[in-house]
């Protein structure tokens, strides 16, 4: 079978249309404390939380990191940048990147995912490419669970942004938990 025959097959076959199910989210609604179940749950999957004042953001990040010299921030919060980018940087030129520190704007308590944007992290490719990860989360931006974040993320501008969990990390090579295998070693939270 050609490719123009598997196409038309596909067009003259698509399933009907369903509408989307109703989802009654207060059901899902508990009365939990969202800080300590967000920790809680960013270490459970690998991350590490702290809670400062962001006057000691760069203190806290230099005893965390003390020997980081390729330093991406693109964040004011924090002046410990040794290289700047921007929109248009070119991400191969990143692959020597020991650490980047982005502000995040959302967390979810259910999971520990951080939402990063491409306006927080300047390059998509930055949160991925370093070999440790800071993100930055003002901690009354955590929510509650993913309906609540998709709700918050729905009226946002249409570009890139993701949800990250904890450091990269696969158990799919031989049945062994491999620990920044397509992204950053390490995740530190700093929640301010």
């Amino acid at each position: 079978m050609g490719r123009e025959a598997i196409l038309t097959s596909v067009k003259e076959n698509k399933p009907e249309l369903l509408p989307l199910p109703e989802i009654d989210a207060s059901i899902f609604q508990e009365v939990i404390d969202l800080t300590e179940t967000f920790k809680n749950n960013v270490a459970l999957v690998g991350g590490h939380v702290i809670e400062i004042d962001k006057r000691t953001i760069d203190d806290k990040i230099k005893a965390q990191y003390p020997n980081k010299k390729h330093i991406v921030s693109t964040t004011n919060l924090s002046s410990l940048g040794t290289i700047n980018v921007g929109p248009d940087t070119d991400p191969h030129h990143l692959e020597h990147i020991d650490l980047a520190i982005i502000e995040a704007g959302l967390g979810v308590s259910e999971n520990g995912a951080i939402w990063v944007t491409s306006e927080n992290s300047l390059v998509r490719a930055l949160p991925f490419i370093t070999n440790d990860l800071v993100l930055i989360l003002n901690k009354q931006n955590i929510c509650l669970h993913m309906l609540e974040a998709y709700d918050i993320i729905a009226e946002r501008e249409r570009n890139f942004g993701v949800f990250i969990s904890g450091p990269s990390k696969t158990a799919d090579i031989e049945q062994c938990l491999v620990v920044g295998a397509h992204g950053a070693m390490s995740l530190t939270v700093l929640l301010i």
